[in-house]
């Protein structure tokens, strides 16, 4: 080949080198190349030059993808972060109000204590009497038993004993019909007389074995008993 020839190919080569902004190789063999001949022994050299877009779209293609998925990643890592702190806030604001009924609830209980309380201290200073009529008998039951759960407490004594403190059926005694009426000497041993002894007794009673005597009411009316 001419050297003419091979300037036409090496000058063709160059642009292509120019245009990537890449140099490859130093062109082998032949005579010393004058100083503008370094261009063409350059370009000349570089035959695999046409491969290096494609290589470079492919690491581009890959950093696009991988850039892709990390924030994909990143989003659906914020989104599960934003539904955790989401449910924990829900979950915390039910807890507060489990906690608030549960304290309104504790402070109601210590006022119907309080009040029963101060009932029983009324009714101890009461002066006992040798009969009572009914409307005197009611009239005790309104110091001792707890306002809100009055009407129930009345509703059992009505059916039970017609508020007759005296009243009898077999071994149950009093206004309540404890059974036996021994039990009533638990609160004190003037039972059999005493009406304040025999209500205070029914008030525990219930409290105890039905929450309240509006508890104790509603398993009358389901069992015509107490």
């Amino acid at each position: 080949m001419s050297r003419s020839s091979v300037r036409g190919f090496a000058v063709a080569s160059a642009t292509a080198v120019t245009t990537v902004g890449a140099v490859v190789g130093i062109a082998a063999g032949g005579p010393a190349a004058a100083p503008n001949d370094n261009v063409e022994a350059t370009a000349a050299d570089s035959t695999l030059l046409a491969d290096i877009p494609v290589g470079q779209q492919a690491q581009v293609q890959t950093a696009s993808l991988t850039q892709q998925a990390d924030a994909q990643s990143a989003q659906a890592s914020a989104a599960a972060k934003k539904s955790a702190e989401e449910a924990a806030r829900r979950q915390a604001a039910r807890d507060a109000k489990s906690k608030k009924g549960a304290a309104e609830k504790a402070a109601k209980d210590r006022d119907l204590e309080k009040q029963s309380a101060s009932r029983s201290t009324d009714r101890s200073t009461l002066q006992t009497q040798s009969s009572y009529t009914v409307a005197e008998v009611k009239a005790i039951a309104r110091q001792i038993v707890p306002a809100g759960q009055f009407q129930c407490f009345s509703n059992i004594v009505e059916n039970e004993s017609s508020w007759n403190y005296r009243a009898t059926n077999g071994s149950a005694y009093g206004l309540v019909q404890a059974l036996p009426g021994t039990k009533m000497s638990s609160v004190a041993p003037d039972w059999q007389t005493n009406p304040a002894t025999q209500i205070k007794w029914g008030l525990n009673y219930m409290n105890q074995r039905y929450g309240s005597p509006c508890g104790a009411w509603s398993f009358w009316l389901s069992h015509n008993s107490y």
